[in-house]
């Protein structure tokens, strides 16, 4: 699945809708375009999943978790860049992600300037 690498989309899958509005608002205030989803599921189902140039996704959330999200997305071949946010990481998940390619793993609450540098 090749990403169009000219889109500016940030696709975020969280199943909170208060996060979901932050982190839309922060990304749009940055000049890029943001569509949420409150699945994983959600998002699989979306055409975002080919459109979109990076992922922000939660680790836990109902049905689908966001580490099984990465890898359905992998067996897929989608190398959209991923970032993981979550209020329940722990360093053996923090590994296991970024061994599977996601570019970060933040911890909840966010700062929105350790989200824009990756820190």
């Amino acid at each position: 699945m090749n990403i169009g690498h000219n889109s500016r989309l940030v696709a975020i899958v969280d199943d909170d809708e208060s996060v979901q509005r932050a982190l839309q608002d922060l990304i749009e205030s940055d000049g890029l375009s943001a569509r949420c989803f409150s699945s994983a599921e959600q998002f699989l189902d979306s055409e975002a999943r080919s459109q979109a140039a990076c992922l922000i996704a939660d680790i836990r959330m109902p049905g689908m978790s966001g580490l099984e999200l990465q890898a359905n997305l992998k067996a897929e071949r989608c190398r959209v860049p991923i970032i993981f946010i979550t209020a329940h990481g722990d360093t053996e998940m923090r590994i296991h992600a970024k061994r599977e390619g996601a570019v970060e793993f933040l911890s909840k609450p966010l700062d929105d300037e350790n989200l824009a540098t990756g820190r």
